[in-house]
C-alpha cells in the first residue's frame, strides 16, 4: 500500500509539473530575420514595410533603418545582415571580395539633379572653369557626373572642378543660402534647396545625358541605379518562400510610396528616416523608385558598373561581377 502511495505521489508532482509549467515561449521557436534600410531616400522605398512588416511563420520578421550604408555593408561582411538595402557598386565590392550577397531587385533609379543660382549658367558646359559641389565622393553621383562632364569634352581638375567638402543635408542649406553656387544633389535634397530657394535652377538633364551615353534601347540602361535590394545568397536559399515574401511587399511598398507622396512623408517622419514630411511629399515624384528585377535590371546594373570600373575598378572590387551576382527570383518576379 505504501509502494502505490509513493507512486501516486510521483505521479501527481510530475503531472503538476507539466501542467503549471509556463509553455514554451512561441517566440523562442520562431527564426528572427531583420529587413534593414537605410534612413534617408532609399529608406523611403520600404515605409510599408516599416509600418506593416511582412508575417509568415515560423519568422519573426523586424524592419530597421541604419543611419548609413557603410553601417549596412558591415553587417553583411560580417553575416549579421541577410537582406536589407545597399547602393550597387557596394553589394558588387563585397561580392567580388568573397561576400555571398547578391541583388536582387533595384528599388531606385538616378534622381541626380544639377542645381544652380547662376542665370549665367543654363547648360553643363556653362560651367567651364567653375567649382560644382558633388555629393558622394566616389559614388555613383560622382563617377556619373564625371562620365557625363566628359562626354561634353570637359577635364577634371582643368576645365570644371569637384568639391566635396560637404554632406548632403548641410549641401543643400549652403546653396539655398548662396553659400555655394553649383551643386549636384540626388533627392529629397534637391528638393530640400528648391523649396528653400525657388531661385534655384536645374542645370541640364542628369538622366537624360546617361540615357544618351548608355542607348536607350539597352534595357534599363536609360537610367543608372541608385538603391538595391540585396540579399545572402545562402538565407536566401534556404529561405526562398521568405524572400518571396519580402520581395512581394517591397514591390508593393514601392507603388504605395508612388502613389501616396502625402501619406509616405507622414509615415518617414513618423519611423524617423531624418526626413521633414513635406520634403519627403514634394521629392517622391522625382525619385525614381522603382522595383525591377535583379536579372531584368542586369543592362542597368553593367551600365554603371562599366563607370566605376573606368574611374575607380577598386570600388566594385576590380571586377565586373559574375553571374550569380543577379539574384533569380523566379518568372513570377522577373517580369
Amino acid at each position: 500500500m505504501i509502494g502505490i502511495m509513493k507512486i501516486l505521489h510521483r505521479v501527481i508532482f510530475l503531472a503538476a509539473i507539466f501542467f503549471c509549467a509556463p509553455p514554451a515561449s512561441h517566440a523562442q521557436s520562431r527564426t528572427a530575420v531583420t529587413i534593414y534600410g537605410i534612413k534617408g531616400a532609399s529608406g523611403v522605398a520600404l515605409l510599408r514595410l516599416f509600418e506593416s512588416p511582412p508575417r509568415m511563420a515560423p519568422y519573426a520578421i523586424t524592419v530597421q533603418a541604419l543611419p548609413q550604408a557603410d553601417i549596412m555593408a558591415a553587417l553583411f561582411i560580417s553575416g549579421e545582415a541577410k537582406i536589407g538595402i545597399l547602393p550597387p557598386n557596394m553589394a558588387a565590392k563585397i561580392a567580388a571580395s568573397g561576400g555571398k550577397l547578391q541583388i536582387a531587385a533595384v528599388t531606385g533609379t538616378g534622381m541626380l539633379s544639377l542645381l544652380s543660382g547662376d542665370p549665367s549658367v543654363r547648360r553643363i558646359e556653362d560651367l567651364k572653369g567653375k567649382t560644382v559641389e558633388v555629393a558622394g565622393q566616389g559614388a555613383t553621383p560622382d563617377f556619373v557626373f564625371r562620365k557625363i562632364a566628359q562626354a561634353k569634352g570637359m577635364t577634371i581638375g582643368r576645365d570644371i572642378h569637384f568639391g566635396y567638402a560637404l554632406a548632403y543635408p548641410e549641401m543643400a542649406r549652403a546653396l539655398a543660402a548662396g553659400r555655394i553656387r553649383y551643386a549636384l544633389l540626388p533627392e529629397p535634397f534637391a528638393t530640400m534647396a528648391l523649396n528653400a530657394n525657388s531661385s534655384l535652377k536645374a542645370v541640364g538633364d542628369i538622366q537624360g545625358d546617361w540615357a544618351r551615353l548608355t542607348g536607350d534601347n539597352a534595357p534599363y540602361a536609360g537610367n543608372f541605379p541608385m538603391s538595391a535590394l540585396v540579399v545572402d545568397r545562402d538565407f536566401a536559399s534556404a529561405h526562398g518562400a521568405l524572400i518571396a515574401l519580402i520581395l512581394e511587399n517591397a514591390r508593393n511598398s514601392i507603388e504605395w510610396v508612388t502613389t501616396h507622396p502625402a501619406e509616405a512623408g507622414i509615415l518617414a517622419e513618423k519611423h524617423e528616416l531624418g526626413l521633414p514630411a513635406r520634403v519627403v511629399q514634394d521629392a517622391i515624384p522625382k525619385s525614381n523608385y522603382v522595383f525591377i528585377p535583379a536579372v531584368r535590371a542586369r543592362a542597368a546594373l553593367e551600365a554603371l558598373f562599366a563607370i566605376f570600373l573606368e574611374f575607380a575598378p577598386e570600388s566594385i572590387g576590380g571586377r565586373m561581377p559574375a553571374d550569380d551576382f543577379y539574384f533569380d527570383s523566379g518568372s513570377q518576379w522577373n517580369r
